[in-house]
């Protein structure tokens, strides 16, 4: 039934819009391996976790895709961020997943985190991006996902055009913890979209670092 259906309405890749093959899944091959990648995975100071020396402590920082303006990621961030992109968010996960697991440095990770929205945003539009990266990574750690201890209590202004000190002012007490005590001497994988300055994910570690022995390290989908 699904190869008669695929007949008429067949799935088309987001970057390219050509037909996908039966085994892709959203994005082409061809457009896969021409969105660039990092390097972050492969070495623990890298440019993400480089952001944070300083401001916060964290046992490692990686982001999967270069963000390029105009370019593949932006166009996948976009579908992710402002097109309700579940199925895009999953496979962006899994992809994030895949890169984990060949990695030295994430090692011993005992739950993920997505970063939260707050209320009133996520209902305005409709999902978390962060909580569907979550659910492909899952697919492929095989760890449990923490959608309630972290919760944003200030429906902060868009960070978009803000300069560094006022996205980090912007997001200062955003954050607030409940039924901590189950995460004590974890290991949190912190996820999220895309990180710029890192003001929000600084903002969220913090936070969970005021849990007793609790680590923290965080993956995103690109870097800007």
């Amino acid at each position: 039934m699904e190869d008669f259906i695929s007949l008429f309405y067949p799935e088309l890749c987001l970057i390219c819009t050509n037909n996908l093959l039966k085994h892709e899944e959203c994005i082409c091959t061809l457009c896969l391996h021409q969105t660039p990648k990092t390097d972050c995975f492969k070495r623990k100071e890298n440019e993400v976790s480089k952001r944070f020396w300083g401001r916060v402590q964290l046992e490692n920082a990686a982001a999967l895709f270069q963000f390029n303006k105009e370019g593949n990621t932006q166009k996948l961030i976009h579908r992710l961020k402002y097109e309700e992109g579940k199925n895009i968010g999953a496979f962006l996960g899994k992809q994030l997943g895949y890169a984990i697991n060949e990695s030295e440095y994430f090692k011993n990770i005992d739950i993920i985190f997505p970063v939260p929205l707050h209320p009133k945003k996520q209902k305005l539009r409709g999902y978390n991006q962060s909580n569907s990266i979550a659910k492909g990574l899952k697919e492929i750690l095989k760890i449990n996902i923490d959608k309630k201890s972290l919760i944003r209590i200030e429906n902060t202004d868009s960070q978009t055009r803000k300069k560094r000190f006022s996205r980090w002012e912007n997001m200062m007490n955003s954050f607030a913890l409940k039924s901590t005590k189950k995460l004590n001497g974890k290991h949190i994988l912190l996820i999220d979209d895309v990180i710029t300055t890192g003001s929000t994910l600084e903002a969220c570690a913090q936070k969970l670092l005021e849990i007793e022995g609790v680590k923290v390290s965080i993956a995103t989908i690109a870097v800007a």
